[in-house]
């Protein structure tokens, strides 16, 4: 099979976390050309030497804090005077926070399953939205609603044997999700294989929501 991504230019956030790294692989054993960046430093500099021993290419800014508007700003100035151009824009990166209504913290997240649900259904009427608005210009907007992964952010919260069972009980599958399995969705909507798809949310949950 020919690279999927011959020659993309892939702007990827969050390089440095689970879904981002296995994302950036992924996508650069597929030919991109990946624009990294995190916020941790010392995780994105492990992602940047694995890509590099696979013999992808990335570049990568770090540290880098996407909730200020111009570490975006340098960000894509960084890819533009790189090559040029984006093909691929990957909106990973995300900080996940879960608890029991009666243990997280106010620092945390207020009202942890409300703001998480609200957030996700934002991002979807944000998707339809940009797809609707980038149609004209031939670009295409799509989302991914990843189920529970196995990650550094989650995985402390899988320790606790009470919220696991009650959510592997719910799964389908029998199984939590990989960072390969969400970064597997990210590759072909970054592919070709999916030109005639737009303004759609793809659920990478092993089952989870579809009872």
């Amino acid at each position: 099979m020919a690279q999927r991504l011959l020659n993309k230019v892939c702007l990827i956030t969050g390089t440095g976390g689970s879904m981002g790294r296995a994302a950036a692989l992924q996508f650069a054993q597929q030919g991109a050309r990946i624009v990294g960046c995190d916020i941790n430093t010392a995780n994105n500099a492990e992602t940047i030497k694995a890509v590099h021993e696979l013999g992808g290419e990335i570049i990568s800014l770090s540290p880098c804090d996407i909730t200020k508007r111009q570490n975006c700003k340098g960000l894509v100035n960084l890819a533009i005077s790189t090559y040029g151009r984006i093909d691929v824009l990957y909106n990973n990166a995300g900080m996940a926070y879960f608890g029991w209504m009666d243990k997280i913290t106010d620092k945390q997240c207020a009202l942890p399953a409300v703001a998480h649900v609200a957030a996700k259904g934002g991002v979807i009427a944000m998707t339809r939205q940009l797809a609707m608005e980038g149609r004209e210009h031939g670009i295409r907007v799509n989302s991914i609603s990843p189920g529970v992964i196995e990650t550094l952010q989650t995985a402390p919260l899988m320790k606790d044997p009470d919220w696991s069972a009650i959510i592997m009980d719910k799964i389908m599958l029998g199984r939590f999700g990989t960072p390969d399995d969400v970064a597997s969705a990210a590759l072909f909507l970054a592919s070709d294989e999916s030109t005639y798809i737009t303004a759609t949310d793809i659920k990478v949950d092993g089952g989870l929501t579809a009872w």
